[in-house]
């Protein structure tokens, strides 16, 4: 019985991995230069109404238009409409209800143009506070920025991978983003940096009892 050693070189073959993370991530890119992300009331601030009626879709949007209402986006299925329109105080909620033929409300949600703001800004500096903790932890338990910065694009690698499906989503699917979609975010962000703290005490642990490895 052998008892010889095989060694893998995984990194032979990092021209390979890079090509695809690059098919992956170039498309994602462009669309999020390009188009960018569909957001939904949450960040854009609007109302989000469903109604049950039978009245027509073209008559419904001329009481829209008539009660300076804009409707950004409308759908119907089996006489059930589901509209997002530009945010609606109660009192305009009210009067154009008031004017659509027994329409039975099934949900009706109203989100301000200033919430949906500060959410974004709030959004933004919860991923630059926990980077910059990731990047310093990294770099004092392995005592090496270099770490630290590995893990942070490793971070943003997992983070555009998502982004930018989801740009490509919103474009040709017209899918939209919200507050899920930043807890998504996030928690890809502590997935990504748990498996690379993982990866990089094992290479700390083979380091320690073969040196230096390639």
């Amino acid at each position: 019985m052998s008892n010889k050693l095989t060694i893998l070189q995984p990194m032979r073959y990092w021209w390979l991995y890079f090509a695809i993370s690059a098919i992956v991530i170039i498309p994602g890119i462009y669309s999020l230069v390009v188009w960018g992300l569909k957001p939904s009331i949450d960040f854009t601030g609007g109302s989000t109404i469903v109604w049950h009626t039978l009245i027509e879709e073209s008559a419904l949007r001329d009481i829209a238009k008539s009660n300076n209402i804009t409707i950004r986006e409308l759908s119907n299925l089996n006489d059930t409409y589901t509209l997002t329109t530009n945010p609606l105080t109660k009192d305009a909620y009210q009067q154009f209800k008031a004017k659509v033929i027994d329409a039975k409300e099934l949900t009706y949600d109203t989100v301000g143009p200033s919430l949906g703001a500060e959410l974004i800004q709030k959004t933004f500096a919860a991923v630059a506070l926990a980077a910059t903790l990731i990047l310093l932890y990294i770099a004092y338990r392995f005592k090496s920025l270099k770490f630290g910065v590995s893990a942070i694009l490793a971070m943003l690698h997992d983070s555009l991978v998502l982004l930018g499906i989801f740009s490509l989503l919103g474009h040709f699917r017209g899918v939209e983003v919200d507050t899920l979609f930043v807890t998504a975010v996030l928690t890809i962000l502590s997935f990504s940096v748990h498996d690379t703290i993982v990866v990089y005490d094992r290479i700390r642990e083979l380091k320690k009892k073969h040196g230096y490895l390639d």
